[in-house]
């Protein structure tokens, strides 16, 4: 995987977002985002990052989305880690 596809992935996971209302609303919430926002931040890689970092934070959406894209488990991770903030140490 390389940054692009890494991106792909994550605009991915925001076209899955706006499908799930309830996790949509927690994911502008959690961003500051409007909805009106979302289009012109598709090109933005910390913006990308974030969106990861969002399904990511949830064990069950983490699933729900790569299972709906036919993903394998660690994809998201080597996505996230490819793009801006993804190379931080995981302290936990």
């Amino acid at each position: 995987m390389n940054a692009e596809a890494a991106a792909d992935l994550s605009r991915d996971a925001l076209i899955w977002l706006a499908d799930q209302p309830e996790a949509l609303g927690q994911f502008l919430a959690a961003s500051g985002a409007a909805a009106e926002d979302l289009r012109a931040r598709l090109r933005d890689p910390e913006f990308l990052g974030f969106v990861l970092d969002f399904v990511l934070s949830s064990e069950e959406m983490a699933h729900d989305f790569a299972a709906g894209a036919g993903l394998p488990p660690d994809a998201m991770l080597r996505a996230r880690a490819l793009l801006p903030g993804g190379d931080l140490p995981n302290w936990t």
